[in-house]
Order: structure tokens, then C-alpha cells, then sequence
């Protein structure tokens, strides 16, 4: 059995689905209610609470630790969900005597890199709550290799895929609506992404290779990328209303964007604004040559699968209403719904 935290959530269900449909059984935890389908038992419950962990893990031969808050949540919430959810996950699993768990990291751990592209071995260099928290936990996590547990340690670049919504919400709701969209500068910048189908395969890989190739850190991310205007004017192309990517001066855009994150009338959060200026992208060549790696989507791929699918829920979401829990909701657009006008 394969126990999933965080299994409502787009990647923690996109991993039930693909385990139970291997054959696996699997049970998950999270909030959010789901229901029990042949192979899959759902618990509701708190990461943080010992008796939901042990119901969970009872009897588990793995776990895919996939349960994780927002950059968007208020620091304390990051942290406790993070940090003090990540310590509840791995004492559990040592108590239950659980003999690997796969830990869900990202490349947040770096912060703004100063080197592109990234390797694994880049120091921790968080620049807010939400990668000081990540670089905190997986520090945590880590530390559990010398209590025996094999931990492979994934860390993804952003992934998209069906069921993904969050702040691509807005490029999706405006391409449908045939406006123009805007990017800070020239959209020149390089910006890696992942298809959530190919983060489920290298869960599934560190799920079964052996203990020396699954106990390591992997950057996990597109092989094929190119410019962020090229990425989203593909979108803007399939909506077919022949709209365009428009560059905003760098500058007072970044300045007027991060004026609004700090009085709470914008999502787009402060380390996102400094991503959006520079080359964004991480080297893959270690998942590559020690787990077989290799992804099987391009950004454009994912970008457009993902519109696809969000085209077909507007029966069921407004993306200027919903609050955006998750990163199966739609962010609240703030101030920016109504500056679309101008597009």
C-alpha cells in the first residue's frame, strides 16, 4: 500500500490516479473531502495530526509526500503547513517503519539562483516566507536518511496540467475573452515549467528503483522551453481571437505590480515579480542519468493542455470570484480583473 498526503490536490490526485490505475493500492489524506473508488481509501484530516498519520500509514510500504500550502498563504500558515506538517509526515512514517517516502520539494529552495541553469548542488537561498519554509523543510527531510528511510527528494519547477488553475487562471480567462495580454518588458526571459504527467513519472521512478539511485535530490522540469511571450502568446493563438502579447516597461511595472502584492489588490506575489525579469530554468541532467528521466511534454505542451481543460470548466468557475485556496482554484484577480479592459 501507498500512503499520498495532500491527495485532493492537483498533484496529489493526478499520483493517486496513476498508482491505483499501476495496479497499487493507495490510501490519501488531505482536507478536502474525495471519494473511496476501487484501489483508493480517503481519510480527511490534518498532515499535522498523529492519528490521522497513523491510520494513513498503517501497513504502508511507501509515501508521496505531496501535501504543501501557497506562496500566497500568510507566513505563519506556510510555515506550520510546510515545516510543522513536514515533521508530522516524517515522524510518522519512521514510527509506522515506512521504508521510503518521496518528498515533494521545489526549486523555490534557490530563490533567485545565481546560477543558470540551476544545479542540484546550489546553495539554499530563500528570499520569502514561502522558500524560507521549503528550504527549511526539506533541510528536515533530509536529516531522516540517517534514521534509515530512503527519501528521494523531487524538486519541480511550477507544473501545470489538467487540474491546474491558480494564477494561469488569468492568462486562460483573458486569451477566452479575446484580450491582449501583458508581460514585464519583453517576454524574453526563459521561463522552465512541467507537465504534471511527468512529475507523476519520476514519483513513480523513486517509488521503485533502488535505495542508492532514490536517496538523492532531483531537479525535476521540461526538457523543451523557450520564452515566456512565446508561451503565452501559444495561448493567446488558441483561443483564435488573433490577440497578442504586449510588453509593459520592466520597471514601473515591477514597482506598481509589487506596490499592489503589499496592499493586497494583486496575487502575484514578490519572488514571482523577480522570476518573471530573468532566466528561470534548472538542469536536469542528473534525474537523467541516474533515474532515466526524461520528460515527455514541452512548456507549450503543458501551457496548452492545461487551457484545453480550463476551457472546458467554465461552466463551473469564475476566475475573478474564486478565492484560491489551492492550485486547483482560480487566484481572486484583485485590482487586475478590471485592468483588463485596457487590453
Amino acid at each position: 500500500m501507498i500512503a499520498v498526503t495532500g491527495a485532493a490536490g492537483m498533484l496529489g490526485s493526478t499520483v493517486v490516479q496513476r498508482l491505483t490505475g499501476a495496479g497499487s493500492a493507495v490510501t490519501g489524506v488531505d482536507l478536502r473531502a474525495a471519494p473511496d473508488t476501487p484501489g483508493y481509501r480517503h481519510l480527511v484530516g490534518d498532515i499535522r495530526d498523529p492519528a490521522v498519520l497513523r491510520a494513513a500509514f498503517d501497513d504502508a510500504d511507501a509515501v508521496v509526500h505531496c501535501a504543501a500550502a501557497l506562496p500566497s498563504y500568510p507566513p505563519e500558515q506556510i510555515r506550520a503547513i510546510v515545516v510543522d506538517g513536514s515533521r508530522a509526515v516524517l515522524d510518522a512514517a519512521r514510527a509506522a517503519r515506512v521504508p521510503r517516502l518521496v518528498y515533494i520539494s521545489s526549486t523555490a529552495v534557490y530563490g533567485l539562483p545565481t546560477q543558470v541553469p540551476t544545479p542540484e548542488q546550489h546553495p539554499y537561498a530563500p528570499v520569502d516566507a514561502y522558500s524560507t519554509a521549503k528550504a527549511d523543510a526539506e533541510r528536515l527531510a533530509v536529516g531522516y536518511r540517517e534514521h534509515g528511510l530512503i527519501l528521494p527528494v523531487l524538486r519541480p519547477k511550477t507544473f501545470l496540467g489538467p487540474g491546474r488553475m491558480g494564477l494561469f487562471a488569468m492568462l486562460f480567462q483573458w486569451a477566452h475573452e479575446g484580450r491582449n495580454f501583458p508581460v514585464l518588458g519583453d517576454g524574453s526571459v526563459r521561463i522552465q515549467m512541467l507537465h504534471v504527467a511527468d512529475l507523476v513519472d519520476a514519483v513513480e521512478t523513486v517509488l521503485r528503483v533502488p535505495a542508492e539511485a532514490a536517496n538523492d535530490t532531483y531537479n525535476i522540469a521540461a526538457a523543451t522551453f523557450g520564452t515566456l511571450r512565446e508561451d503565452f502568446q501559444a495561448v493567446l493563438d488558441a483561443a483564435g481571437h488573433g490577440k497578442r502579447v504586449i510588453g509593459l516597461p520592466a520597471r514601473p511595472a515591477r514597482a506598481a505590480l509589487a506596490l499592489l502584492e503589499r496592499s493586497g489588490l494583486s496575487p502575484v506575489y514578490g519572488r514571482l515579480l523577480h522570476k518573471l525579469m530573468a532566466d528561470s530554468y534548472v538542469d536536469i541532467d542528473r534525474a537523467r542519468q541516474r533515474l532515466g528521466f526524461h520528460p515527455r511534454h514541452s512548456n507549450q505542451d503543458a501551457v496548452l493542455e492545461t487551457f484545453r481543460w480550463w476551457r472546458g470548466q467554465q461552466a463551473t468557475t469564475t476566475a475573478t470570484t474564486a478565492s484560491g485556496p489551492t492550485s486547483r482554484d482560480p487566484w481572486r484577480q484583485g485590482v487586475l480583473a478590471a485592468a483588463r479592459v485596457f487590453f
